[in-house]
């Protein structure tokens, strides 16, 4: 059996390793990787969620809008105005059209302001509008 090592030593040459393809690989995967995960956005704040036993689990990218027990509206962790949530949520069903919106509320905010938001929702051109709960037992 013919050794290269021993070949190419007895000539004088030295032994190259050509790191471009293994950079190649490195930088494909991490295309790939990056381009297949999913990123989860959250409302922003912290709520206790109301519950519900007929609660399901959405499983399709939403629109998260967040309403504190005061009555402030959160669109990724920044408060904004109740006035400019349908910007916001235009603005989102630009990017993703088929996307639902989800308004993660506290248990003791006030209903008004959460119909409020819903209705803004809705002006803006989401179809699937729904408010967040826990599923009752868990």
């Amino acid at each position: 059996m013919i050794s290269v090592r021993g070949a190419l030593r007895a000539r004088g040459e030295s032994v190259r390793l050509n790191m471009g393809p293994l950079i190649d690989m490195v930088f494909l995967l991490l295309i790939f990787f990056v381009a297949t995960t999913s990123f989860v956005k959250e409302a922003g704040i912290d709520v206790q969620r109301s519950e519900a036993a007929t609660a399901t689990v959405r499983e399709r990218s939403n629109i998260m809008i967040g309403v504190s027990e005061s009555g402030e509206v959160f669109w990724q962790g920044k408060r904004i105005d109740l006035r400019s949530t349908r910007a916001f949520v235009e603005r989102a069903l630009a990017e993703d059209p088929g996307s639902g919106v989800i308004v993660v509320a506290d248990r003791r905010s006030e209903t008004g302001v959460i119909i409020q938001v819903m209705d803004q929702c809705r002006l803006a051109g989401a179809v699937n509008v729904s408010l967040a709960a826990e599923r009752l037992g868990d």
